[in-house]
């Protein structure tokens, strides 16, 4: 990977992160059409810089997160995160074997934009509009949300979790919010074991060189993310999710057609 396509990515990272598109689908796709996906530092760059991109709602909600007098929201987000690590721990091989089919990533998008056009009729009536009023059982149930897009890459962390949060409750701006306070946990113990796993089993991908590139592409991602989250607050409140819907259809198919038609996606 060079610095071009790490920024290449680092942008798609930030605009597609908040989005119910699946960054990681995105990331894989991009990678693919660049060369570069079956490389170990690719796969762990695309895992670290969603924790940089994460990162910025911390910055943006920082008197949220920080408020330490609010020890009930830092119990549900664990609450809610110990799903997807249990999961994610369990399922391991098989989700790095779906990101190395590209294809399998083409079908996810387009079905998942099937479920984004008719979703918003199907939650009518929230009655939770902070998420202090979240219990710790619906934070449970979130976080099991969550798991389908660890199981199934390309799926979307932020649609499931919102999708989620909307089934049991939520408004959509809400169920939102609390999906990237979700996202900071969740993404950070992805890259501390993904990290871990590198350090312990190929050392040399942590190079000099590497670590220079995965800079770029973390400041890039923050920076990418920080600019396009609050976008995507009021564009949801306000116009739902049929646009999303629509956009993966077009884009699974599009894929679909490149795979069968013109060039196969792999990510050799």
């Amino acid at each position: 990977m060079n610095t071009l396509q790490a920024i290449i990515l680092a942008i798609i990272e930030g605009i597609t992160e908040f989005l119910p598109v699946s960054s990681t689908g995105h990331m894989v796709i991009a990678s693919s059409f660049m060369g570069i996906a079956k490389d170990d530092f690719t796969k762990l760059f695309e895992i670290v810089i969603q924790l940089a991109a994460i990162l910025s709602v911390v910055v943006i909600y920082w008197k949220k997160f920080f408020d330490f007098s609010r020890i009930q929201f830092y119990i549900k987000l664990i609450i809610a995160v110990i799903p997807a690590l249990i999961i994610g721990g369990l399922f391991k091989k098989h989700i790095e074997a779906m990101l190395e089919t590209p294809i399998f990533i083409a079908i996810i998008l387009l079905l998942g934009g099937i479920i984004l056009i008719f979703v918003d009729k199907w939650f009518t009536n929230p009655i939770i509009n902070d998420d202090a009023e979240i219990s710790n059982k619906k934070a449970f149930l979130i976080g099991c949300y969550q798991t389908l897009a660890v199981v199934f890459p390309g799926l979307s962390r932020s649609a499931a979790t919102i999708i989620g949060g909307m089934q049991q409750g939520l408004t959509r701006k809400t169920a939102a919010e609390f999906s990237f306070f979700l996202a900071v946990p969740t993404m950070m113990a992805a890259t501390v074991k993904s990290i871990y796993d590198v350090y312990k089993n190929s050392p040399e991908v942590l190079s000099t060189d590497n670590l220079g590139i995965l800079a770029i592409g973390n400041i890039v991602a923050f920076i990418v993310a920080y600019a396009s989250i609050k976008f995507f607050i009021g564009f949801l409140t306000k116009n739902g999710f049929k646009f999303f819907g629509y956009y993966r259809i077009i884009l699974g198919i599009a894929l679909l057609v490149i795979h069968f038609f013109i060039h196969p996606l792999t990510v050799s």
